[in-house]
């Protein structure tokens, strides 16, 4: 074998044609910063651009057209009420045209406020939403885990089946199902007068009915909620847990590092919609449970509008209740949605970058 020596290499090397280093050519304006007319005007990020509106009717109008029962349907019912909220500032009759009840500014405010059914229905609706809310709230999100943890599809679609079922009961037979285990006559009252004990008033209680009430929306209502939060994990890439796995991370860890933190911003977004309804803690629910446990532990705002407007007559008192507890629910909306744009998420909408 021919062993090349240290003056032989260096001959050939010098020897050898120089190799043609590329030319630096200077990047074009359009390749190196992308298409001048889709750049914003300070030269920040390319901004996306659009179709043309006929493209893209064209393109998508069998899904315009599923969109239109959906569209009248907030128009009719959502939309155009919104202009009734005039009889809050009227002296408003039904038996009159809208156009001729008389205007009386902030009066009706000023009677609701000074109202003092109005204050306890407020503070009932503030106790039963806060305890809705950190009793409630949780529940969808420990499910979705639940779920998402499960390794077998059978075990999951039955465990689903499940927990969706009660979202399609009414409230009447929500209510009768809890008054045949929870009441005077109930399941666990029987069994507990059976074994010499006495028996215990759940579902007459004005002391418990915030807890009860919960309980309620967290057996009807949790299971459905829990779709959204399934959404946001199914869109958390699966090698993300298999590095972490790979590292030595448990479940635990696992959960608290990449599913909680994928989770985030569905969670906060769901967290400022809930705050824009806190005031509405519900209407049949609070109706059918009245006579149980007594007007002074069931009003809330939504009970106490109906009794005063569709029942007592005051039709512009009720609007102006209705009116107020909007107004609340905008603004801790858009409080909300401030705190999670202060937090680094985009909350609900995310306002104009400057």
């Amino acid at each position: 074998m021919t062993q090349t020596t240290p003056a032989i290499a260096a001959e050939e090397e010098a020897m050898s044609p120089p190799l043609e280093r590329p030319r630096d050519r200077k990047p074009s304006r359009r390749t190196a910063n992308g298409d001048p007319s889709r750049r914003d005007r300070k030269g920040g990020r390319p901004r996306k651009t659009r179709d043309p509106f006929g493209v893209r009717l064209r393109r998508d109008w069998q899904m315009l057209v599923l969109m239109i029962p959906g569209a009248l349907r907030l128009l009719l019912f959502f939309y155009i009420p919104i202009f009734g909220n005039v009889i809050a500032f009227q002296d408003y009759q039904p038996y009159l045209k809208i156009t001729e009840a008389p205007y009386v500014a902030m009066q009706n405010f000023i009677d609701l406020f000074n109202d003092s059914r109005f204050f306890l229905a407020l503070k009932n609706t503030l106790i039963l939403a806060v305890i809705q809310l950190v009793l409630f709230f949780p529940v969808p999100i420990v499910l979705a885990l639940v779920v998402d943890s499960m390794v077998t599809p059978r075990l999951r679609k039955a465990f689903q089946s499940i927990v969706y079922l009660p979202h399609f009961l009414s409230w009447v037979l929500v209510i009768a199902l809890f008054q045949q285990m929870l009441g005077g006559a109930g399941f666990i009252n029987k069994f507990l007068l059976s074994h010499g004990m006495d028996a215990i008033p759940f579902m007459t209680n004005p002391s418990t009915f915030p807890l009860l009430v919960s309980l309620e929306s967290v057996w009807k209502d949790a299971g459905w909620g829990m779709i959204i939060f399934l959404a946001a994990l199914a869109s958390i890439d699966a090698s993300l847990y298999e590095s972490a796995a790979a590292d030595g991370a448990g479940r635990f860890r696992r959960a608290w590092h990449i599913t909680l933190p994928g989770m985030r911003p569905v969670i906060v977004l769901l967290l400022i919609l809930n705050l824009g309804s806190i005031l509405t803690v519900g209407f049949e629910q609070f109706i059918l449970q009245r006579d149980a446990v007594g007007a002074d532990a069931s009003e809330v705002l939504d009970t106490y509008a109906y009794y005063t407007g569709v029942i007592g007559g005051d039709w512009s008192m009720g609007a102006a209740a209705g009116l107020a507890k909007g107004v609340v629910g905008t603004i801790l909306v858009l409080m909300a949605n401030k705190v999670a744009h202060m937090l680094g998420e985009d909350g609900i909408y995310r306002g104009s970058e400057r």
